[in-house]
């Protein structure tokens, strides 16, 4: 079997055989986006979950004046969803855009609860996952109402250890919720401590 991150990952996380790997992928359709282009607009229904692959997607909004809000990026071995959308079969108020030209991995609703309902492995998988997506919201919650800009910052880095150097220093910004003078006054002030 070719051993691609998704194989991977599911093998890491389930403890599943090869054959039964063979099975879930035989169900998962790929997709390359071009750095640029949108696998979910906002007002379309998210119909997958999207597991990275190889790229760098981002999640975000925009308010009634069109400032945009990052609410997630997704690099190699992330998902990527609006769970809102895929489960309550919405209409989405987010985008969904690559920022690197990106390899995916596609997961319909209607295949998740297939494999949920015939396969207590990947139901333990999909279970650990939603459970680790509300945790990671729940954490940005409390750093985004109570967090100083640095203690954000240092979060993010912990969380996103690659993409310093992967995205913008606006769409960095964007994402902490700051502006970008805000943040080259942070990382300023990180750098002078680590010099002393």
């Amino acid at each position: 079997m070719n051993q691609n991150n998704l194989a991977k990952y599911i093998a890491d996380h389930t403890h599943t055989d090869e054959n039964e790997l063979e099975t879930l992928l035989s169900h998962c359709s790929t997709m390359q986006v071009k750095k640029g282009e949108f696998l979910l607009r906002e007002g379309e229904k998210c119909m997958h979950s999207f597991f990275v692959e190889n790229g760098l997607l981002r999640q975000y909004y925009l308010d009634d004046s069109g400032k945009e809000y990052i609410v997630q990026f997704a690099p190699e071995n992330w998902f990527m969803s609006d769970r809102e959308s895929v489960y309550f079969d919405l209409p989405t108020h987010y985008f969904i855009q690559a920022l690197e030209d990106t390899s995916v991995f596609l997961f319909d609703e209607s295949l998740i609860m297939h494999l949920s309902t015939t396969n207590s492995k990947f139901l333990e998988f999909n279970n650990r996952l939603l459970h680790n997506h509300i945790r990671h919201l729940q954490r940005r919650i409390t750093l985004l109402m109570s967090a100083t800009a640095e203690q954000r910052y240092l979060e993010f880095i912990q969380i996103y250890p690659d993409l310093i150097n992967r995205v913008s220093q606006i769409s960095i910004a964007s994402y902490l919720g700051i502006t970008p003078e805000s943040l080259s006054r942070v990382r300023k002030e990180i750098l002078s401590k680590h010099q002393k």
